[in-house]
């Protein structure tokens, strides 16, 4: 199956750059219906419309007695798995834990003189809100991503909601993947109605403070409009990859990282950048040949004519500049000296560095965070990460010393801005 081959002089470069960044811009308005519809359900109605929902969609009778996984479920699941997987789950586990434990923060103090004192406390949200996909096939490094940033915060509340198979259960290595990286507890309900459920509460399943986790579009819609009634990680659009190699990069080697994010969906993005005419043309080859082998060609038929490209462009100069335009999610620098580049990329996820990191690795196991800004967003956002699941709080102590020292600054800003009363909630400590 063959991806666009283009050679991308300079001027070129911005236009082509904004029609691969049009991808995934469709009409939300006909969802957006569908989704508030569901939502307001589940306010007026909670369990009863959330269950309801669960057996429209998911086939799957769902009750208040059941809804919740039990400590037996989660058991008989890990011990039906093979237990060398369970191993690479907790070798996993283990290296995202300790990424995310170095991101802790611990607020500080000012002393400003006089005895006066200012700072920032640092704080746990009381409730996550992990959203787990079902799809076609299950995503324990969906599970582990999420929950252990909120365990290295110290949330003492994991809430875990992900769709349930028709016959009511779980796939084993969900909840293999939940109990090892602490979750504390897990609902069978997914799709909106997991979202309006997690936002607004329901007798069964509790309201949290933040709901985190990738969906399909109805779910990102969801989280799109609870916003603000709850926090959310991000926007999140379809995947993508971006290469930039030279002529030392292997062609197999990139050929197969550039099909890793094609596969995704028919949406994803996967784009080389190189200085060299013969690596794109055996990279080239070498997608064709890989995609017609690959167990997820149907999707591999849509996504790489539409969306996936080979450019050739003039310099590794071009190569930055559209990087940092395209902003994107994930960034592999295949080049013979990437310590030359790194500190150069301001836009990216994540950057992958040298021909033996590919992606995957991220995905799953090195330890830092999969769950990235997609769609240009990396100019603004963050990989999920420990401070996500933090709250902020600032500290101010003034004693009457230090109060007088600046009172009538204070009082000068509030009068400035016509704030009378503000003024003298100051002056009056101080004059008569």
């Amino acid at each position: 199956m063959k991806c666009k081959k283009i050679k991308a002089p300079k001027g070129e470069l911005k236009k082509i750059c904004e029609e691969l960044g049009m991808r995934g811009k469709m009409e939300l308005g006909p969802i957006i219906d569908v989704v508030n519809d569901v939502l307001d359900d589940i306010k007026r109605n909670g369990d009863a419309a959330v269950f309801k929902y669960t057996r429209k969609f998911d086939k799957a009778d769902i009750t208040s007695e059941n809804v919740r996984v039990t400590d037996q479920e989660i058991a008989e699941a890990i011990s039906s798995l093979d237990p060398n997987l369970v191993e690479v789950i907790k070798k996993a586990a283990a290296n995202i834990l300790a990424f995310h434990e170095r991101q802790v923060e611990t607020g500080f103090k000012m002393d400003v003189g006089k005895g006066a004192e200012i700072g920032m406390r640092v704080r746990p949200i009381s409730v996550a809100g992990i959203y787990v996909p079902g799809g076609t096939a299950p995503l324990p490094s969906t599970v582990l991503m999420n929950v252990i940033p909120a365990r290295a915060a110290g949330v003492p509340r994991i809430v875990l909601c992900t769709p349930p198979r028709a016959d009511g259960s779980i796939a084993p290595v969900i909840l293999a993947a939940a109990s090892i990286a602490g979750a504390t507890e897990i609902y069978k309900v997914g799709g909106s109605q997991a979202i309006g459920a997690m936002a607004y509460g329901t007798e069964s399943i509790p309201r949290v403070d933040k709901i985190c986790g990738p969906g399909n579009i109805y779910v990102n819609t969801a989280k799109r409009l609870v916003y603000g009634q709850v926090d959310i990680d991000m926007f999140a659009g379809p995947s993508e990859i971006l290469i930039i190699a030279d002529d030392s990069a292997v062609p197999e080697f990139v050929a197969a990282d550039f099909l890793s994010q094609a596969e995704h969906d028919v949406l994803a993005s996967a784009i080389l950048l190189t200085t060299s005419e013969k690596l794109a043309e055996a990279v080239y080859e070498a997608v064709d040949r890989r995609s017609e082998k690959s167990l997820r060609k149907e999707i591999l038929s849509k996504s790489l004519p539409t969306y996936c490209a080979i450019l050739v462009v003039d310099d590794m100069e071009a190569a930055l500049a559209f990087s940092d335009e395209l902003a994107p999610e994930h960034l592999e620098l295949c080049v013979s000296e990437p310590d030359n580049y790194i500190d150069r990329i301001n836009n990216a996820g994540a950057i992958f560095v040298g021909n033996y990191t590919p992606e995957p690795l991220g995905d799953y196991f090195a330890g830092p965070n999969h769950t990235l800004p997609t769609s240009g967003t990396a100019r603004f956002f963050s990989p999920l990460n420990t401070g996500d699941f933090f709250k902020k709080i600032s500290v101010l102590r003034y004693n009457e010393e230090s109060l007088k020292e600046c009172y009538k600054d204070v009082a000068a800003f509030a009068d400035a801005e016509g704030l009378e009363c503000h003024a003298s909630a100051v002056r009056v400590r101080f004059e008569k």
